[in-house]
């Protein structure tokens, strides 16, 4: 992808790795130090096209703050005014809690703008607390579905192109009414997955939370550079397995890996140059480095996400 790198700054799902409130086996063992269970933040990604480019953030996590004291590169220079940023915009690719609360961290009148559906936009507009991004700092910009834009900051072009497409999801979990058809068959701004595109035309896909792989996706997806896309859970049934809670993977719009229909399934025809598993879920066996499942997963071709990875393409 050129000079275009992508670092994955958090690899969890919602709550992280481990989980501040979660004692199952796998979270023990992360926290016990074992070697093979690497901790993870939770799910975002950061782009940048090349040196004093700045950076792009792909949803700001509640771990921000940790994640940026994490990564250098996002990191006010040595010689940098008093008040400054690398971070030049944030893209959310849905109103997920774990996907939008960092911006409360990124509140201290500090430019850049930051890039959402309308449905998302108007998410934060209805909840009052969001007003702490002052307007005349953060520029807020509707993007439509579909339609490739270039992302800027405050001081124009980051060098990053990127689209919005409507991917099968559902509705964020504090916006649920209770209504079947009303939640799971979402607006279609409400979830969305990024096309990343650099100035030679290459692909990188960014689809943290999916509840299903159709036709739609798997022609737009098919031929491309890099797909980082939804390895919540291993199986459907993982969380009541566990013994943590009733809730399906497909219950909370994420599309399970090794099911039947699974993600694995779903793309195993595909031509994809690189396929990277992101926003994983605390209860998901691959988490383990020496699980049978981690095997799986990498015997089909497919890279489990870590804190810190980077990918230049």
């Amino acid at each position: 992808m050129g000079d275009v790198r992508l670092t994955i700054l958090g690899s969890a799902a919602g709550g992280g790795f481990p989980q501040w409130n979660c004692n199952y086996r796998l979270s023990r063992a992360a926290r016990a130090g074992t070697p093979q269970m690497r901790p993870r933040l939770q799910s975002s990604l950061a782009a940048s096209a090349g040196e004093g480019r700045g950076f792009v953030l792909f949803n700001a996590s509640p771990d921000i703050r940790q994640q940026i004291n994490e990564t250098p590169a996002l990191q006010p220079a040595p010689d940098a005014p008093l008040r400054s940023t690398p971070i030049r915009a944030v893209v959310l690719t849905n109103a997920d809690v774990d996907h939008l609360a960092g911006l409360l961290s990124l509140r201290e009148r500090q430019d850049f703008h930051l890039y959402a559906t309308a449905r998302v936009l108007a998410v934060l507009a209805d909840n009052p607390i969001f007003r702490v991004l002052d307007p005349a700092h953060v520029l807020r910009l509707p993007v439509r579905l579909d339609e490739p834009f270039a992302v800027e900051g405050p001081d124009g072009p980051t060098g990053l192109c990127a689209e919005l497409f409507a991917v099968p999801g559902k509705v964020a979990l504090f916006l649920e009414t209770g209504e079947a058809g009303r939640d799971f068959e979402a607006d279609p701004e409400d979830t969305v997955g990024v096309r990343i595109t650099d100035a030679g035309g290459r692909s990188a896909f960014y689809v943290p939370g999916c509840a299903r792989v159709d036709p739609a996706l798997f022609e737009r997806v098919d031929g491309s550079a890099l797909l980082l896309f939804d390895g919540t859970v291993f199986t459907d049934d993982e969380m009541a397995r566990a013994g943590v809670g009733s809730k399906t993977g497909r219950r909370m719009g994420h599309l399970p890996i090794a099911d039947a229909g699974g993600s694995l399934e779903a793309w195993a025809g595909a031509t994809i140059a690189q396929r990277v598993f992101v926003h994983i879920n605390n209860t998901n066996p691959i988490l383990d480095e020496g699980s049978a499942e981690r095997r799986i997963v990498e015997d089909a071709g497919w890279t489990v996400a870590f804190d810190g990875m980077e990918i230049e393409l």
